[in-house]
């Protein structure tokens, strides 16, 4: 709910800018503005996109995951789609996702929050049990003791009860 909020109040501020410059540069002006920064996106889209796929694709051979790069091309497609939608504000942001140095700021920043977001909820009661990378139902972590169960490997065949 509140990302639909900020979202709004964005749109809509992003809207009250457009239109306060528009009137004061004139309609034509404001369009061909609009227009001007909706394809030089398209153009760094194109020229970024490109290297980061080469740059995914490279490291995806070297036998590494790609993930920089996936955040790069989502950041690209984000940018791209700010391009597109008519407004300054928005504009701003897009050039900013699309931008090498100001994205990597954006990186840096959302990765902080996330810390920050994870270390809040880490706080709880169960902060010392609990691992991310484990998964956990509330029986198993009341239980103390050996689990129980049948084993079958692949390899041998089936044995007849």
């Amino acid at each position: 709910m509140p990302i639909l909020i900020f979202i709004s109040l964005f749109t809509l501020l992003d809207f009250v800018v457009l239109f306060s410059i528009g009137s004061q540069i004139g309609l034509l002006t404001t369009l061909l503005l609009v227009l001007g920064t909706g394809f030089v996106g398209l153009h760094l889209i194109r020229k970024e996109g490109v290297s980061t796929f080469a740059r995914a694709r490279q490291r995806m051979q070297a036998g590494e995951i790609p993930s920089s790069e996936l955040l790069t091309g989502a950041a690209l497609i984000f940018g791209g789609a700010l391009l597109m939608a008519p407004g300054f504000l928005s504009d701003a942001l897009g050039l900013a996702c699309l931008i090498p140095s100001a994205r990597q700021l954006m990186f840096k920043a959302l990765t902080w929050l996330g810390l920050k977001k994870i270390a809040g909820q880490q706080q709880g009661p169960s902060a010392s049990s609990a691992r991310p990378d484990e998964f956990q139902n509330n029986q198993s972590s009341q239980q103390n003791g050996p689990i129980e169960g049948d084993f079958i490997s692949r390899d041998e065949p089936p044995r007849r009860r």
